[in-house]
């Protein structure tokens, strides 16, 4: 092509008459040889996405965000979401949408995170099942650790067994007496990984059988439990109203210490089960390939978010912890997510806990 541009423009240079001022008809407007305009405009092409991502992440957000909770409305998840994705809002300047796709212990909405655009327009609350446990007792078509790029840790929830009220049990100790006289007779709603894996490790320690019914959220396993469909459940700070008003048992807190709102419910580490004692946490995160730009946007709502004087009251009503200032970046959530892989993977190995 370089030469053929050669031979053909020669002839008609040399035979164009003298004093013929007209451009030649071979040669842009601009000056430039036809070889190196292109190369110019190659060039200026191959920039535009890099350039089209920085403005991108300078105008987000533009539109509606989408939240998606993976699992069940009404349970602590979805509560704690929709506060914080509430005051999000007034930061970012644009409406946030909580989408709940619930199912397979969370894997569904967590599965439909990992395929969307990277454009921080769809974001996910995950919280340890989902984004630790499932690793382990799932085979997964996305990598926990690789495919989500962690925004912010925003609260812990420590888990508490119930029971209901019609339990000839008035202690842990006198409820595991009661499932070893009735071994494979009672039933124990699970809702998510983690409670799945506390209810094992629970049979585990004390020596019980009894059956684990999943759920698609801890609503609907509360309610159950309510109507005595299921003999037990876990649960969180929210549930302990239906046991002040006498509905349920509340027996045991899977927690470093007692709850300020239940200071009367031991924990699992004060009756000799130190194992159980772990609690969960909530966060937030984005698809691989959000830009650092848009994170750090993500990052800083959320933050002020559970800064707000009203956001943390509405928090602490429900039972849950906002973590300290320090622990609130994204690296600290990826730490997090770590180190619970580190330690919960390999038990959940050795325990030879299922998924149901």
């Amino acid at each position: 092509m370089k030469s053929s541009l050669r031979q053909t423009a020669t002839p008609q240079h040399r035979s164009r008459p003298r004093g013929n001022n007209r451009p030649h008809p071979k040669t842009p407007s601009s000056g430039q040889h036809p070889r190196r305009r292109f190369l110019t405009l190659a060039a200026g092409a191959a920039v535009l996405p890099a350039t089209s991502r920085i403005a991108i992440g300078q105008d987000y957000p533009s539109r509606p965000l989408t939240i998606i909770v993976p699992f069940a409305a009404g349970g602590p998840a979805d509560v704690v979401a929709r506060v914080v994705a509430e005051r999000m809002r007034r930061t970012l300047g644009k409406p946030i949408i909580v989408e709940n796709i619930g199912g397979a212990d969370g894997n569904i909405g967590v599965g439909r995170a990992a395929r969307a655009r990277p454009d921080g327009y769809t974001i996910e609350f995950g919280d340890q099942s989902s984004h630790v446990l499932n690793g382990a007792l799932y085979s997964l078509p996305y990598d926990l650790l690789k495919d989500f790029v962690p925004v912010a840790p925003l609260v812990s929830i420590p888990r508490i067994l119930f029971a209901r009220k019609t339990i000839p049990a008035n202690d842990l100790r006198e409820l595991i007496g009661w499932l070893k006289a009735n071994p494979n007779n009672a039933s124990a709603a699970v809702s998510s990984a983690g409670y799945r894996l506390l209810m094992a490790l629970f049979q585990k320690e004390t020596g019980t059988r009894f059956a684990l019914v999943p759920y698609r959220g801890l609503a609907p396993a509360m309610q159950d439990l309510v109507a005595e469909h299921i003999d037990m459940a876990l649960g969180s700070a929210p549930e302990l109203s239906l046991m002040r008003l006498g509905i349920i048992n509340a027996y045991a807190v899977a927690g470093d210490t007692r709850l300020a709102q239940a200071p009367n419910i031991p924990t699992f580490r004060e009756l000799g089960l130190p194992t159980l004692s772990f609690p969960g946490w909530f966060g937030l995160f984005a698809p691989k390939g959000t830009t650092s730009d848009i994170i750090r946007k993500l990052n800083a709502a959320a933050v002020e978010a559970i800064a707000d004087p009203a956001v943390r009251s509405r928090l602490i009503d429900i039972g849950v912890e906002v973590f300290p200032r320090a622990r609130q970046t994204p690296e600290a959530l990826g730490a997090l997510v770590k180190a619970d892989a580190e330690k919960w993977w390999p038990i959940i190995k050795e325990f030879g806990i299922k998924a149901e």
